[in-house]
C-alpha cells in the first residue's frame, strides 16, 4: 500500500514516525516482501525502540507492492540464512569456520529459535499496540507476523497461506502456538494440513482479521486506528496486552494475581490520574502515555 516517504533504515525496510505512531514498512515488492535476515533484525530493533520510546505509542507494520510478506526469503542472501533462521540454499554461511563444519543435531532448532521465533516474539512482546495492515498475500512466516500483531486490518485483496505443508515443512515462527489460540485447534489443523489460501473475508469470519477494507482505504484506516491508540493511556494498554497474551497460558489464580498487580501498577501512572480527574471534571481525558 502507498505510504509517505520513509527513512530506509535497512535495505528493504522503511521507517517513519508521526503523531505518536511508528510505521514499519517492508519494501521488497519485487520479492513479495519475503523477509531477509537483515530485514528481520532491523524490524526486531525497531520494535524494541518503540517499546523504549515514550513518544512512540503505537506501531503499524505494513508493506509496499502487492504482497504483505511471502515469508522467509528461502533464496537467502550473502549471509546464507533466511529470515526464519534456517540455512538458505545457494549462499555461503556466516564464516569460514561454520562453512567447514558439518551441521549437527541442535543447529536447526537453535537457528529457528534465534530467527523466526525471535521475530514473532518481538511483536508479541512489544510494549506498544501493534497493528498489521495487510495489503496483499501473507504466507508462511508472513502470515504469522500478521497474526502476532494485536490488531489485524486487511485489504479485501489480501490472502493468508499456511504454505509450509506445500514445501514438506513444519510451520515455524510460532504458527502452531498462534493459530490454535486464534481459531481453535481444529481450524488451525485444517489451515496447516492443507495449506490452502484463505481470503481476507474468510479470515475475518474466522477471527484472524479484525476488519477487511477496500485496498485504497487500508492506509487511512490503519492511520485512524493507530492514532486513536496513540492518544490512549499507553501504559494501561501495555499492561492489558500483557494480560491478554498470557491469559491462555496460565491458570485462573495466576491470571487474577497478574491482573491485580497490573491494576495497581496502572494506578500509579499520570494517565490514570488524568482519567479519574477528567471523569470528575466531566471533560475528555488528555493522555500523555506516562
Amino acid at each position: 500500500m502507498p505510504v509517505s516517504e520513509g527513512e530506509p533504515v535497512a535495505r528493504g525496510v522503511l521507517h517513519r514516525t508521526g503523531n505518536g505512531v511508528s510505521w514499519i514498512t517492508l519494501d521488497r515488492p519485487e520479492a513479495m516482501n519475503a523477509v531477509t535476515r537483515d530485514q528481520r533484525e532491523r524490524i526486531i530493533a525497531l520494535l524494541a525502540d518503540a517499546s523504549a520510546d515514550p513518544d512512540v505509542r503505537a506501531v503499524v507494520i505494513t508493506a509496499t507492492g502487492k504482497g504483505f510478506c511471502a515469508g522467509a526469503d528461502l533464496r537467502g542472501e550473502r549471509s546464507g540464512r533466511s529470515a526464519s533462521g534456517s540455512p538458505a540454499s545457494g549462499g555461503p554461511a556466516d564464516g569460514a569456520e561454520e562453512r567447514e563444519r558439518e551441521r549437527v543435531p541442535g543447529d536447526v532448532a537453535r537457528m529457528i529459535r534465534l530467527g523466526a521465533q525471535r521475530f514473532v516474539a518481538a511483536v508479541l512482546d512489544c510494549e506498544k499496540p501493534v497493528i498489521a495492515a495487510v495489503n496483499g498475500t501473507a504466507a508462511g512466516l508472513g502470515a504469522h507476523l500478521a497474526f502476532a500483531c494485536d490488531l489485524v486490518l486487511a485489504a479485501d485483496s489480501a490472502r493468508f497461506v499456511e504454505v509450509f505443508v506445500r514445501r514438506g515443512l513444519v510451520p515455524d515462527g510460532g504458527g502452531a502456538y498462534l493459530l490454535p489460540r486464534l481459531v481453535g485447534p481444529q481450524r488451525a489443523k485444517e489451515l496447516m494440513f492443507f495449506g490452502d489460501a484463505l481470503s481476507a473475508a474468510d479470515a475475518e469470519r474466522m477471527g484472524l482479521v479484525n476488519r477487511v477494507v477496500a485496498a485504497d482505504e487500508l492506509e487511512k484506516t490503519a492511520r485512524a486506528w493507530a492514532e486513536r491508540l496513540a492518544q490512549g493511556p499507553t501504559r494501561a494498554l501495555a499492561l492489558t496486552k500483557q494480560l491478554v497474551n498470557a491469559s491462555l497460558d496460565t491458570d485462573r489464580a495466576s491470571a487474577f494475581a497478574a491482573e491485580a498487580s497490573a491494576v495497581e501498577i496502572a494506578m500509579t501512572t499520570r494517565d490514570a490520574n488524568e482519567g479519574v480527574a477528567s471523569f470528575v471534571e466531566r471533560r475528555a481525558p488528555e493522555y500523555r502515555g506516562r
